[in-house]
């Protein structure tokens, strides 16, 4: 089997791309990956010489690349990752997000449908999506895979325009796909633009926390390798043309989180208590803020068989370790562009 593994060397990406390469040694696994600021090969050091992992270096904006790639190479089965995806910088620049989120999976989409055969057998299109697809919840309610899509900003605006267009080419095409929403990931090679890593960084160098508005906005947090088993088991074992919601089962407040990351960053350093909670600076908010996601993660559950394999305080120290452990692979990627961005930024 030959699959195709868009933005292969990102956060979620890489995580997923490790564990297809070790687990599956009689599949050919090809890394598609623009390596743009988020990607990186540093992340996947320790399988780069494998026999069956094999890297492209392309962007799925270019339709031509894209299709002489699956002439080239006979695709059997792609899992799509490659995306914008970081919610302030679609509020700065949303047509990046459309081309890459929309216009890309498009691309792939017509790929896949010129190039394998019309009955479609042992192919399938495997797209990995987000919670914020549905927008905001009360103080009550949980996504389902039935939940209408109200998306509120530009990332997930684009998010559910590519959710939308991989369905259609479902009905439309008979195109086999599965579609996976996931709430907030976190843990070892998240670059430092999102909360957990960002404040990790911040922590080290005694840099303010810059919390937005009150820091009373909710999210259900998912260990990434928690997420790459739940990937494979949806692409092996999921319904064809199905939704399966992936989440943590773990809601948070920003600021207890946050709280909650200090206290243990002010062991891990040798810190007074209360050392780093003094960095915590509230910030104006940011622009059509939802105000809590959440997953009933039930179905993935009830249908695969998958549930978290470590609780929220596990994996936090799980990721604060990897960080310290690993401060070389951090300072290279804030060094440059990432300075610049986080001053504009906050």
């Amino acid at each position: 089997m030959k699959i195709l593994i868009t933005g292969g060397a990102g956060f979620i990406g890489s995580h997923v791309v490790r564990l297809f390469v070790n687990k599956y040694p009689e599949y050919e696994i090809f890394n598609l990956d623009a390596l743009t600021y988020a990607g990186n090969l540093e992340n996947l050091v320790d399988i780069e010489d494998r026999s069956n992992y094999h890297f492209i270096k392309a962007d799925i904006n270019n339709i031509l690349e894209i299709n002489s790639l699956f002439e080239k190479y006979k695709f059997d089965k792609v899992i799509h990752l490659a995306a914008e995806s970081h919610v302030d910088r679609s509020i700065k620049d949303p047509l990046a997000f459309v081309k890459t989120n929309v216009i890309g999976t498009m691309n792939l989409l017509n790929a896949a449908k010129d190039h394998w055969s019309k009955d479609y057998k042992n192919n399938l299109f495997y797209h990995i999506s987000t919670d914020e697809v549905y927008g905001t919840l009360g103080e009550t309610g949980l996504f389902t895979e039935s939940t209408s899509y109200d998306p509120n900003s530009p990332y997930s605006a684009s998010k559910a325009s590519s959710d939308h267009f991989v369905r259609a080419y479902g009905e439309t095409y008979d195109l086999p796909y599965i579609i996976t929403n996931c709430s907030n990931n976190y843990g070892p090679n998240q670059f430092p633009e999102k909360l957990i890593p960002l404040f990790i960084n911040n922590i080290i160098d005694n840099i303010n926390l810059p919390v937005y508005g009150d820091g009373k906005y909710t999210r259900d947090w998912l260990y990434v390798i928690d997420h790459a088993v739940a990937i494979d088991l949806a692409f092996h074992n999921g319904k064809l043309k199905s939704t399966y919601n992936i989440g943590g089962f773990n809601e948070w407040q920003n600021i207890d989180l946050v709280k909650l990351l200090c206290d243990i960053m002010d062991v891990k350093l040798g810190r007074d208590k209360g050392t780093s909670e003094k960095l915590i600076t509230y910030i104006k908010d940011r622009p059509g803020h939802d105000k809590r996601y959440a997953i009933d993660a039930t179905k993935i559950n009830k249908e695969l068989g998958w549930k978290p394999s470590v609780t929220f305080e596990e994996g936090l120290e799980k990721t604060i370790d990897w960080y310290l452990n690993n401060k070389k692979w951090l300072d290279n990627v804030t060094s440059g562009d990432y300075q610049k961005y986080y001053n504009e930024q906050y």
